[in-house]
């Protein structure tokens, strides 16, 4: 009888050991679920389609992008750092993971023990841009029409933490002035108000805006960039207007759960990596003024570095409007 029982523990030891290693054979087994903790059309929402349609091809199964908006982008993130650490639920977020600390006091996540990274995708650049009619005619002259009328114009942005919302501030911050900032549940809703007339004025990422500008459908004032972008060049940028604190660019990153099964995690990265080299996200990520990363940082030593570091980065800038 021991020996049957040493032999079935045997078993079942050996069964522990091995179980990790076949599980990551046999992923995907089903479809995967990439959530994008903001509403569907806007920039980070993009990105990820772009994304996951060539990870599909790739991996052999459908990966589904799904919409889970709300608090700034915590509420996807929240919801994907409890989920199964099996490899089929994963995050795609941007900036805000690492803001998110500084911003909120009661947060249901850690940007750095709860997520398993898996590497970069792109660093987005953002545009200043007004509804078509807006009064300013270039980026010095809006300045000066802020700081007139101050809380008179309307700001729109995506909820706190959003990159519009993170860019909103460092103008102000830069100008002195505050204006009423109009939030709204992600930054598609907020780009059509902004066309429709309804709101002045919002600061956004490339992949949101840069069709809009190219169509006319808003006045573009500057890119909160060092060097001008390949994709909108007459679009001077906020250092040439005067304003060099400002400078902002979005970063992507994606995400499993904690405690993923490492092998797992390279079967992701080296699928992110495909699909960055594909030559219609490199296009199409090109019509919309950004790029992939390279190669190199598509890792999650990469990625966690970078989340570790702009924490810091951000933490002096955000901590005085946590809530």
């Amino acid at each position: 009888m021991k020996t049957l029982m040493k032999l079935g523990l045997g078993l079942a030891l050996s069964a522990a050991v091995f179980a990790s290693p076949l599980q990551a054979q046999e992923y995907p087994a089903k479809e995967i679920t990439v959530v994008v903790p903001f509403s569907a059309g806007g920039p980070t929402d993009t990105v990820a389609r772009l994304v996951a349609q060539i990870m599909s091809e790739d991996l052999g199964k459908q990966v589904l992008v799904q919409n889970v908006g709300g608090a700034g982008g915590t509420l996807g993130a929240g919801q994907v750092a409890k989920a199964s650490n099996d490899g089929y639920t994963l995050l795609l977020h941007h900036i805000g993971m690492a803001t998110a600390p500084s911003l909120y006091k009661n947060l249901t996540f850690d940007s750095l023990e709860d997520f398993a990274p898996i590497g970069q995708i792109t660093k987005v650049p953002m545009t200043i841009v007004a509804r078509k009619d807006f009064e300013p005619a270039d980026a010095a002259a809006l300045w000066e029409h802020i700081k007139a009328e101050g809380e008179n114009v309307t700001y729109a942005q995506a909820g706190i933490g959003s990159a519009s919302h993170l860019c909103g501030t460092l103008l102000m911050n830069a100008l002195g002035v505050k204006m009423t900032e109009v939030p709204y549940q992600g930054a598609g809703p907020a780009m059509t108000d902004i066309i429709g007339g309804q709101i002045d004025m919002i600061c956004d990422q490339t992949t949101n805006t840069t069709n809009q500008i190219k169509a006319g459908e808003v006045k573009a004032y500057a890119v909160t960039t060092p060097e001008r972008l390949e994709a909108l060049p007459d679009l001077p940028t906020t250092k040439e207007a005067g304003l060099e604190n400002v400078n902002v660019t979005v970063w992507h990153g994606l995400y499993a759960p904690a405690g993923t099964d490492p092998a797992i995690v390279a079967r992701l990265q080296e699928s992110l990596k495909k699909a960055l080299q594909n030559e219609t996200v490199v296009q199409r990520f090109a019509d919309l003024g950004t790029a992939p990363v390279p190669q190199e940082d598509v890792s999650p030593e990469s990625l966690q570095a970078l989340v570790q570091e702009q924490i810091g980065v951000w933490k002096p800038i955000l901590e005085p409007l946590a809530k």
